[in-house]
């Protein structure tokens, strides 16, 4: 089973149950994000915890496995996006990822935030004036190597 055909089976048979992405993290012991970003097939899981995954959404061996296969990270990108989300995220890269990262080499110095070392948290944050997304990245900074 490819990762595709995977990420598809996981989304129906969610559908099909009812069950949130935060209910499905919860039968995995992990987070929501990382769990979805797994199911997406952008990061894998220990056989444990997609077993736990499995039985909570009624999946077979087959979607198991392909849960445990490391990921190829970005693949399933499109080089611009034509989902309205995914787009507007880009669309925010394209105007502040000159001031991230000014910002972030004059408070830690040269080098990136990493996304190994990294969580990410997304909160609806009530307003009046409509609801707001609140998106919280905590990624470790790792300097520039010199030799």
């Amino acid at each position: 089973m490819t990762k595709r055909e995977m990420t598809e089976t996981i989304l129906n048979a969610k559908g099909a149950k009812g069950v949130s992405w935060a209910e499905i993290a919860k039968a995995a012991g992990l987070s929501e994000v990382y769990t979805t970003s797994a199911c997406l097939g952008e990061n894998s899981l220990s056989s444990e915890e997609a077993g736990k995954l499995a039985g909570l959404l009624g999946l077979n061996a087959s979607v198991t496995e392909a849960l445990t296969r490391p990921a190829t990270k970005g693949e399933a990108a499109m080089t611009v996006p034509k989902e309205p989300l995914q787009y507007r995220l880009q669309e925010i890269l394209y105007v502040y990822g000159g001031t991230l990262k000014e910002l972030i080499e004059e408070k830690f110095g040269p080098g990136i935030m990493s996304a190994i070392d990294f969580t990410m948290n997304i909160e609806k944050q009530p307003d009046p004036k409509g609801d707001r997304v609140v998106i919280t990245m905590n990624g470790k900074f790792l300097p520039y190597k010199k030799w």
